[in-house]
């Protein structure tokens, strides 16, 4: 099966749906991403933070797989923001993971008290004109943080990471980012199994409409939205089964009762507020 792209503003395509590594042990992280491969997956989505690139890297060497073919996305930490530090940490990821270059390199995080982020943003501009990554983009960036990265240099991300499952779904940023030409990448997309979504009455109507999981269902969502999604996992059955969306389509109806889920006040939230991230 392969697996619908989007082309970014950068001219470069991206798989929409990948495989993150969020929370993967390092000592795990090879096997999980050899099966996610075996099952189809070229694009892998990791960061610095989750300390495990190395597993990655190996990976995607012993796979044999040709480079042109995959999409591996890294993150840049908040604590690497100031000065010259961006180009030491993509070096460092890049050493990690075994590649010349990432598809994608995005920073992680805004981390507003700490002033660093449209530096950052600067030094993604530099890396990429480099050739170190091909894409550039951030990560929870809400929109006063777009805003000003885009009017201090003039250059706008291909993405913005965000927490988006049908609980949460920040519609502002969204609208944002379809107004500027940016796509959303969905981290959390199943919600982290921190609410009973798979029980909600939408879900559960279309995954017996269709004979799928809940789980395919939201993924399918975020599919159909335009979203770009990878949703977490270790094991080989559940990874090949995220895989497996691409044979059935939600229904308008099905979509929107699955929208009508947020609460749009906020209370959908799982993770951290970028605001508090510093």
């Amino acid at each position: 099966m392969t697996v619908p792209t989007i082309t970014l503003n950068s001219g470069f395509d991206i798989p929409q749906l990948g495989f993150g590594v969020f929370l993967v042990p390092a000592d795990e992280a090879e096997r999980a991403v050899t099966e996610a491969l075996e099952a189809g997956y070229r694009h892998i989505d990791t960061a610095a933070i989750y300390r495990n690139e190395e597993g990655v890297g190996a990976a995607i060497a012993k796979s044999g797989i040709p480079r042109d073919e995959l999409f591996v996305t890294t993150k840049l930490w908040n604590d690497r923001q100031a000065g010259d530090e961006p180009r030491a940490a993509v070096g460092e990821s890049l050493d990690k993971l075994g590649l010349d270059y990432v598809d994608l390199y995005l920073t992680h995080w805004p981390t507003p008290e700490k002033g660093t982020y449209v530096n950052a943003w600067q030094r993604l501009v530099e890396i990429r004109d480099a050739g170190l990554a091909r894409s550039i983009g951030v990560s929870n960036h809400l929109v006063e943080h777009l805003e000003r990265i885009v009017a201090e240099t003039g250059v706008t991300p291909a993405v913005n990471q965000i927490e988006l499952h049908p609980a949460y779904q920040q519609r502002e940023v969204t609208e944002w980012a379809a107004d500027h030409g940016v796509h959303i990448e969905s981290w959390g997309p199943l919600g982290q199994g921190k609410y009973d979504l798979f029980g909600e009455q939408a879900v559960a109507d279309a995954a017996t409409a269709h004979g799928k999981t809940p789980a395919q269902v939201v993924i399918r969502w975020h599919l159909e939205k335009g979203f770009i999604v990878f949703p977490k996992s270790v094991r080989a059955a559940r990874i090949a089964e995220n895989f497996d969306v691409f044979d059935f389509a939600l229904t308008d109806a099905e979509v929107a009762a699955i929208d009508a889920l947020d609460p749009l006040d906020g209370s959908g939230r799982v993770g951290s507020h970028p605001l508090d991230v510093n």
